[in-house]
């Protein structure tokens, strides 16, 4: 059984490790996978059609804890604790529920200390006693019904606690949520905690750089943890370009070292060059940095080591990379290709046209509606070394200038792969 502090408006954790509101999805999934075998049969719950629209969660259902993520900005806003005999609770060190400690209206105004009057539910028989950043639901019997509802009329200065209930029978808490603010049902995610930072680079937004028809570059602006005069830390933001043809020097000294360096596998296409049959002497291997909280992946050309691609990743649940990458907030506007109207007289009128932006968010029938994309897509379906089967099913990747779209089946844009044009030269 879990030993876990409760912390109003902030965490639920013990000494080795802390869930915090406003952690992302992907640091709560590290402390779980670090805690394997002490946390068991964890559950991820999301809307695949939808997953804008109804909230992440991961659910802990043999400890009695379900966390519930923003969907948009994929960070922690909820802790709930829905099973309280799966769990025991400490708050500034005392334990007020546990096996031998039941969590009951006497106990919570003894450790948590007076409030005022909860909100009682007729309906589903709750009465809900708050606190700021904190909750507690509790079951009436329906014999006491009328008496809670004379206690919590205005004019009373004391909750359920002044109520006096036989032996046993005092309400027993339910359910306890921990969030910001001072009303549940209003939370919100908070930003990313500079305790969560842990001195990696975050990206606030990206912005693709174009030049008549072709992509220049990437302009990031980023989030980090600087420090003050004081040595205490704080939030510091910059602006970074990083552009085509930029070394793997430039990179590093504009956005720091990567996540890590990736080398991609020989490609069996070759086989069809014309020059296949000729013996390389040096075997070169084209490599990626990959930018984990960024959500971002570079691709330096083997030869050269210069930057000749980049993905931005979205991060959406039930995607085959969900969980590898923080989402990229990326903008891009592209003009629309160019449309005629009819007009009387079967003359044709040009259609002035709007540039489009497409973020992160954006559905590709959105997209394809007002560009010409390719008509036929590559179908992607990726497969693990040990696992040859994708539980995900196949994306859908369209060309459009130089730009891909990958788009999963329930319309969203998993990845934006940006490549620089390629350009005649002699034949080596």
């Amino acid at each position: 059984m879990l030993e876990l502090e409760v912390v109003p408006e902030r965490s639920l954790g013990c000494e080795q490790w802390e869930f915090i509101l406003g952690m992302h999805f992907s640091q709560a999934v590290a402390i779980i996978q670090s805690q394997v075998g002490i946390i068991k049969g964890v559950q991820v719950l999301y809307s695949d059609m939808n997953p804008l629209g109804v909230d992440l969660v991961i659910n802990l259902p043999q400890d009695g804890i379900r966390l519930i993520f923003d969907p948009i900005v994929q960070r922690l806003k909820i802790i709930e604790i829905y099973n309280m005999k799966l769990v025991k609770l400490k708050y500034c060190g005392l334990t007020f529920n546990s096996p031998e400690v039941l969590p009951s209206i006497e106990q919570i105004e003894h450790s948590f200390g007076a409030t005022h009057p909860g909100v009682y539910d007729t309906e589903k028989q709750l009465f809900v006693l708050n606190f700021r950043g904190l909750s507690f639901c509790f079951p009436v019997e329906s014999k006491f019904q009328d008496s809670v509802a004379i206690v919590l009329q205005p004019g009373y200065a004391h909750g359920l606690g002044s109520l006096q209930f036989p032996n046993g029978a005092s309400p027993v808490v339910s359910r306890t949520s921990i969030y910001t603010g001072n009303n549940l049902s209003e939370s919100r995610s908070p930003p990313l905690p500079l305790c969560c930072y842990h001195n990696h680079l975050y990206m606030e937004r990206a912005e693709v750089l174009r030049e008549r028809l072709s992509t220049r570059g990437v302009r990031l602006h980023l989030v980090t943890e600087g420090s003050s005069r004081l040595m205490e830390p704080r939030k510091q933001t910059m602006s970074r370009e990083v552009l085509f043809g930029d070394t793997c020097q430039d990179v590093a000294a504009a956005i720091g070292a990567p996540s890590r360096v990736f080398y991609k596998a020989e490609d069996k296409m070759k086989i069809h060059s014309p020059n296949a049959h000729r013996r390389v002497t040096t075997r070169r291997s084209d490599f990626f940095f990959n930018y984990f909280t960024l959500g971002m992946d570079i691709l330096f050309d083997a030869k050269t080591q210069k930057v000749k691609k980049f993905v931005l990743h979205t991060n959406f649940p039930g995607h085959y990379n969900f969980n590898m990458y923080h989402r990229c907030e990326f903008h891009v506007t592209l003009p629309p290709d160019s449309r005629q109207a009819p007009a009387e007289g079967n003359k044709l009128i040009d259609v002035s046209p709007v540039p489009i932006t497409i973020s992160a968010y954006t559905k590709w029938d959105a997209i394809s509606e007002q560009l010409k994309p390719s008509e036929r897509p590559v179908v992607l379906n990726r497969a693990s070394s040990t696992n040859t089967t994708n539980p995900f099913g196949s994306t859908f990747c369209y060309g459009y200038q130089d730009i891909i779209f990958e788009v999963m089946p329930n319309n969203y844009i998993a990845s934006v792969t940006l490549y620089a044009g390629e350009r005649p030269g002699p034949e080596v």
